[in-house]
């Protein structure tokens, strides 16, 4: 059985306030011509379709027209809910998609159902936090990610003379953190693998750089880079070849409509002709200017041959001297934790202390359960 793992959609996601809707509807073109070369037997779909619980409508729509692309293909589709999507939204309708083979997660309520296909059984488990598996066992000791989990696969009548594939979007402990995902503080979202080795395959989203951890355990990735801290990532998407006891993957790398790209130098330099002629001015820039005095109106000025500039930061004496906090990065790459820790030195001119860190983390695990 071959298969195609995809995750991490994030439909309708802005990047520093830029709509990347159109960049999607390419790459999700891509992901068809691929899917048309490969004709696997059916689509895995592991997690944040949309960037947002309430998705703007042109995000809905690119879903909806992607999803008739699959269902005309003939192709089966195993879809789960991620951290960033309503699950009930996502749950609209899917007694009557699984008609046309588009079969998607309830929202979560103790039972989980194999969904029986061809030689496989395919596990789709939605997004979940302890709080939504304790309200199913008020009697049981379920306070981490872990414990909840370990419950609900507890709970799964597997029968292990089949091909067993469990689609979710969860934090498998170690997993290498790609750049603007949303990690709660502490680790305590953390899974650990071990209570996914009854599985053939674990096709996972939650992390945007695609790994493998246990042979069988596999984040794909996001289509695109979501973050100028991702820009080292190579976005692909996965294909797995199955039998039991055998299993193949393989990655085909996507080619975005615009790369994220980074480049430093003096005002001078990089609004040289012989430095950008060398560049695709079409693609994301984030440009560092090296210049001692800052250039008046300089992202304008920038803008005028880098027309998709959009950020701007300087790399001087004064920045490296001075305490400084961009909105921007903290919000794509810190943890709350980190964020509390910077606003309370910003204040007191010092960092917190391991007492007090330790109570924040605790005060901020509570909330974030």
């Amino acid at each position: 059985m071959k298969l195609i793992h995809l995750s991490d959609l994030h439909l309708g996601k802005r990047l520093l306030e830029r709509s990347l809707i159109e960049d999607q509807e390419y790459i999700l073109k891509e992901i068809m011509h691929i899917i048309k070369e490969e004709e696997p037997d059916g689509i895995l779909i592991a997690g944040d379709i949309y960037d947002k619980s309430i998705p703007s409508a042109e995000a809905v729509e690119l879903f909806d027209d992607f999803l008739s692309q699959l269902a005309k293909e003939k192709q089966e589709v195993f879809i789960v809910s991620g951290n960033h999507d309503s699950a009930e939204r996502i749950a609209f309708g899917s007694s009557i998609f699984k008609n046309s083979g588009i079969h998607i997660s309830p929202v979560y309520n103790k039972t989980i159902e194999a969904v029986r296909y061809k030689d496989a059984d395919i596990w789709l488990v939605p997004f979940i936090k302890p709080v939504n598996v304790k309200h199913f066992y008020p009697d049981k000791d379920i306070s981490t990610y872990g414990d909840a989990f370990e419950t609900i696969i507890s709970d799964m009548n597997i029968d292990k003379e089949r091909i067993n594939i469990l689609v979710a979007h969860q934090y498998v402990t170690g997993a290498e953190k790609g750049g603007s995902e949303e990690m709660s503080i502490g680790g305590i979202d953390n899974i650990d693998a071990s209570l996914m080795m009854d599985f053939d395959y674990v096709a996972l989203g939650h992390i945007h750089k695609k790994q493998t951890i246990a042979g069988k355990i596999r984040y794909c990735g996001t289509p695109l880079k979501y973050s100028f801290s991702e820009i080292s990532n190579q976005n692909s998407v996965t294909v797995i070849e199955i039998e039991k006891g055998k299993l193949q993957i393989r990655e085909i790398n996507l080619e975005p409509k615009r790369e994220l790209k980074e480049i430093t130098g003096t005002f001078e330099e990089i609004m040289s002709e012989e430095y950008y002629s060398k560049l695709n001015l079409e693609d994301y820039y984030h440009v560092i200017l090296t210049d001692e005095q800052d250039i008046p109106d300089g992202a304008t000025k920038i803008r005028a041959v880098y027309k998709n500039l959009l950020k701007l930061d300087y790399d001087n004496t004064r920045t490296r001297n001075q305490y400084k906090i961009s909105l921007i990065d903290l919000t794509e790459e810190k943890s709350t934790l980190e964020l509390f820790d910077d606003f309370y030195e910003m204040v007191n001119g010092k960092k917190m202390t391991k007492e007090q860190t330790k109570i924040m983390e605790e005060a901020i695990g509570k909330v974030e359960a």
